[in-house]
């Protein structure tokens, strides 16, 4: 799990085999203090694997699903990324519960300057909006952002400076392709409220139904 608080730019160096078969090398710092094989690392916001490292660099093997989901089919040598270790216990949650599983990807669609931040809208298929609200969470290529608001096609965060300066937002521009993680409770309600279950025939009766009201009732929303 992870929080969406980027710990530090890395550099994408090298990129080798084909969408079917890739490995990552990355050069980074911070994150590599402490590492171990088998360790998890957001690039960002997807969780992948370390499989080797060095002083400098680590890298990763990335299966098809994830090359087809997420940005990482569209990353060249030279690219910088948002880097993230796993969450240990104990640590501060100053973000918001991340999965590291990309939902897809969004386009940005204008990037303006707003008082002392940059407002960022970005447009998402209409399967990934529907967990977007306003004033809910949202992880953009693994940085943990509040939606400033939401439309049928689009939704828009406001990036501080200091966010601005110590992510790779900073140099993502009108057309290009972000990652995009929503709120992992948004989709276990929908889960629930679709939830059906099939008791023996006898039971039906007496089965509650699984419902907006019957969750209200009893203190799960």
């Amino acid at each position: 799990m992870f929080t969406g608080l980027v710990e530090e730019i890395g550099v994408l160096e090298a990129i080798t085999g084909n969408e079917q078969d890739s490995r990552l090398v990355i050069r980074a710092e911070r994150v590599l203090k402490g590492v171990q094989i088998g360790d998890s690392i957001a690039v960002n916001g997807i969780c992948l694997t370390v499989t080797s490292h060095t002083s400098r660099h680590f890298s990763v093997d990335v299966m098809p699903e994830t090359m087809n989901r997420t940005s990482l089919r569209l990353a060249r040598p030279g690219q910088r990324v948002n880097l993230e270790r796993a969450m240990r216990l104990g640590d501060r949650f100053g973000g918001h519960i991340v999965s590291g599983h990309i939902d897809g990807t969004g386009t940005i669609l204008a990037r303006e300057p707003h008082a002392n931040a940059v407002l960022f809208r970005i447009g998402a298929t209409s399967d990934l909006l529907k967990y977007i609200i306003g004033q809910g969470s949202i992880c953009i290529d693994g940085i943990s952002l509040t939606v400033v608001a939401v439309d049928e096609s689009s939704f828009s965060v406001s990036i501080i400076p200091h966010t601005l300066a110590e992510t790779s937002l900073q140099d993502r521009r009108i057309g290009d392709r972000v990652n995009l993680e929503a709120d992992v409770i948004g989709k276990y309600v929908e889960r629930l409220l679709g939830y059906q279950r099939s008791p023996a025939p006898d039971q039906r009766d007496k089965t509650p139904r699984l419902s907006l009201a019957f969750l209200q009732e009893n203190g799960f929303v």
